[in-house]
């Protein structure tokens, strides 16, 4: 094991063609496919689970000449910010030792990071690769919903989720998602694009306007705003303007997301049932006794929260009343952003509106884990691309610049993060 536990498979798996990612090792998040390379989701649950096809980003990386070096540790499931509710233990921050190194997708940012990994894939359900990103001081992208193919990724929430890339530069995550862009007839929710992106990173910022809503920023910490503005001031001093734009829907986003997510987890895991995947277990009795000794031990406590909060939600009597409000408030999450896209060319907030956590901080308080996702989850809900790119230093870590822009225009935030840069 590594100083900062970012791997749980070590593998060498060298690609056969010649391609962009020549020479490029990649680390790949352990809910991503890996054909005869085990893929336990950080959980007891899939331990030994090794799957017999690989996810197509996986067959991208492959045939783009990468080299992939292993399976990256996670929140359980991607259920966290901390990658802390891994079964196979909590990852270092080599960034800011002794603090987390974010979530779900914890384990390739550190291992990037730590120059682990040249490149990483990670998967972003309401944040999961732009908060690491921000912790650990790299970059994340998190494409829009249907860039990527989802095809071979172990589903937690599907409405929400992409693959997205983490790299130590604007240009080469730019580069890395080129590679994984593009249709799948596997997925129905992707598209064609011939779209590029690595050329994007040209640092071209004059005349280009940001929207600041004001919602994303009050909240965060004294430190992280100090950092933002002063990338702002940087962006404004290449020829880029600033405007004041609202979301008002995002004081309800948060609330939205874990009902929506929640709900649609409690389906998904519905298959680990111990029939085809979990522990061994010497449970007597009916199928339900032997079903629920194989969920308590083979899943962990935050896992075991979500699914009966989201089954609950689901049930008879509340479906309307929780289910429902939260597409409602989706819905109007969507109408915002679009209203503040009228007057900016991408909206920026800090990525986290707080600092690196200690170690252990957030176990115990899982709702303030929740409350820190305040900025990022909105974009899940609108399905839009962002990204977060190194916005300085505060004394307890790193902190990110996030980048919002609108459906499959990822080449506008990668122009502006490239300048922030």
């Amino acid at each position: 094991m590594s100083e900062t536990n970012a791997f749980i498979t070590r593998t060498d798996i060298e690609s056969d063609d010649s391609g962009p990612l020549d020479g490029q090792t990649v680390a790949v998040k352990d809910n991503i496919s890996t054909k005869g390379v085990r893929t336990t989701c950080g959980s007891a649950m899939l331990e030994e689970y090794v799957p017999p096809y690989d996810a197509t980003v996986v067959s991208k990386l492959k045939d783009a000449g990468a080299t992939i070096v292993g399976k990256t540790n996670m929140d359980e499931f991607g259920m966290g910010t901390t990658t802390e509710t891994s079964a196979f233990g909590a990852t270092e921050n080599p960034a800011a030792p002794g603090r987390v190194p974010g979530g779900s997708s914890g384990g390739s940012a550190a291992a990037v990071a730590a120059g682990e990994a040249d490149l990483a894939l990670g998967s972003d359900t309401g944040g999961s690769v732009r908060c690491p990103a921000a912790f650990c001081g790299v970059v994340g992208i998190k494409p829009t919903y249907g860039l990527v193919s989802r095809y071979g990724l172990v589903a937690y929430a599907n409405s929400l989720e992409q693959i997205g890339p983490i790299a130590p530069t604007v240009e080469s995550a730019a580069q890395l998602l080129e590679v994984i862009a593009g249709d799948d007839s596997h997925d129905a929710t992707t598209r064609e694009t011939d779209a590029t992106y690595a050329d994007a990173a040209d640092g071209d910022v004059d005349g280009l306007t940001v929207g600041v809503p004001t919602e994303l920023v009050d909240g965060a910490d004294d430190a992280v705003v100090e950092q933002f503005e002063a990338t702002l001031d940087s962006l404004c001093e290449q020829g880029a303007e600033t405007v004041e734009v609202s979301l008002p829907s995002v004081e309800t986003a948060v609330q939205a997301y874990y009902v929506i997510a929640m709900s649609e987890a409690s389906s998904n895991l519905a298959r680990f049932d111990g029939v085809r995947y979990g522990p061994d277990t010497e449970a007597e009795g009916n199928w339900n006794d032997s079903f629920a000794a194989v969920r308590e031990e083979g899943f962990g406590e935050e896992v075991k929260r979500r699914i009966l909060l989201g089954t609950y939600a689901l049930s008879a009597g509340y479906h309307d009343k929780y289910y429902k409000k939260a597409q409602d408030a989706r819905a109007w999450v969507r109408q915002d952003f679009a209203e503040a896209f009228e007057s900016a060319d991408v909206i920026a907030s800090p990525t986290m509106p707080v600092a690196p956590f200690e170690r252990g901080e957030s176990l115990d308080d899982p709702l303030q884990m929740y409350l820190a996702d305040a900025n990022t989850v909105p974009v899940n809900l609108a399905n839009l691309p962002a990204i977060s790119v190194p916005a300085g230093e505060t004394e307890e870590g790193p902190v990110g610049l996030q980048l919002v822009g609108e459906a499959f225009d990822e080449r506008t935030i990668i122009r502006t993060a490239s300048a922030a840069e």
